[in-house]
């Protein structure tokens, strides 16, 4: 607490509130900690993907295919270019993008590919970046909950042409309100996305494009400075926390644990297993003492806001499966062991009711 409040005064005392050394800082610090050239601090993770897509290209009759798990942050992006969602179904294991669904998915009005690192754990990249550079369809990568996460020794936010994240307070590296950062490795793409975000202006007072008000403010790039240094630490602690709730509930057939990819290193921004009636279930922990969550309970492609691409029921089964029966347990540094046992009895008696 103490060096927060001290970057907060540091902050005030230099009104150093839009933009400025502090976001610079922020900036350079988390592009080296996803090992990327580059990284632009922004408003939100919504906005990283958003800008993302527009410098990229994407616009009215494009599509652009990722899945219809998650939150709608990532359709809604898509949307917000003009362009159309087209959706691929989930590898039941990890819960990210099926590379097996994702060939037949791309049409010549493809002009990008979203894949999502859900709950902590990124998506098979190798197949996926394949697919796509044999049709020259470039890869952005939803990092949002995958910060600190690996996929073959490659950090997240590094593989595709941009990683975009979202540090809203409930993430592994949350600040103190919203924003958001895009990393890449491509100078030209960093450029285009910063004039974007600052109202389309490369130069001061001269507006090249139609641009948005999407910039970091200094508070927040304070905060995840700090809080970046802990970083590493925090994503030990949820991975440790992960391990204990796997060994408790290894012998519990009513339970599906998540599944780690070998060579992956998951972060367990959320852990999420899967159970028969989850709603019952979640009901019955919660009156003996634990307040489970829930994430994703609606898939996208079945969101109202989403009703006019006319995909019902069944169009997703994996996802709409995994969707019924995910059920988020206690996860953050700070547990204890007593309280993961306490949560993991809990869990197995709620199901035996």
């Amino acid at each position: 607490m103490p060096e927060l409040l001290e970057a907060l005064r540091q902050v005030t005392e230099t009104s150093a509130f839009a933009g400025g050394p502090f976001v610079e800082r922020f900036e350079t610090d988390f592009a080296a900690f996803c090992r990327t050239r580059h990284a632009l601090g922004v408003g939100s993770g919504t906005d990283a993907l958003w800008l993302s897509l527009l410098a990229l290209g994407v616009g009215p009759g494009d599509e652009v295919i990722t899945v219809p798990n998650g939150f709608m942050a990532t359709a809604e992006a898509i949307s917000f270019c003009g362009a159309r969602p087209v959706f691929v179904d989930i590898d039941e294991r990890t819960y990210t993008m099926d590379p097996a669904l994702l060939e037949a998915a791309i049409t010549p009005r493809t002009q990008a590919i979203i894949p999502v690192h859900i709950f902590g754990q990124m998506a098979d990249m190798n197949p996926i970046l394949a697919i796509a550079h044999r049709h020259g369809v470039p890869v952005v990568e939803d990092a949002s909950q995958a910060h600190g996460a690996e996929y073959r020794g490659r950090r997240a936010g590094s593989l595709g042409a941009a990683g975009c994240f979202g540090f809203d307070p409930g993430k592994n590296l949350g600040a103190f309100g919203e924003a958001g950062a895009v990393t890449t490795d491509e100078p030209e793409l960093r450029a285009k996305i910063q004039v974007l975000f600052d109202h389309g202006q490369a130069t001061k007072q001269l507006h090249s494009i139609i641009g948005w008000n999407a910039r970091m403010d200094g508070i927040q790039a304070a905060v995840l400075s700090v809080k970046l240094r802990r970083l590493e630490a925090a994503n030990a602690s949820r991975g440790s926390h992960g391990r204990l709730y796997d060994q408790l509930l290894a012998h519990e057939p009513r339970v599906i644990r998540p599944w780690v990819a070998p060579l992956n290193t998951h972060v367990f921004h959320i852990y999420a297993v899967r159970v028969r009636d989850r709603d019952g279930v979640l009901q019955r922990a919660a009156a003996r003492g634990v307040n489970c969550a829930v994430h994703y309970p609606v898939p996208i492609h079945l969101q109202k806001a989403y009703s006019f691409l006319e995909l019902g029921a069944g169009s997703f089964p994996v996802a709409e499966r995994c969707a019924r029966e995910f059920l988020s347990l206690p996860m953050y540094p700070e547990l204890t062991t007593e309280q993961i046992q306490f949560v993991a009895e809990t869990l197995k008696e709620s199901l035996r009711d």
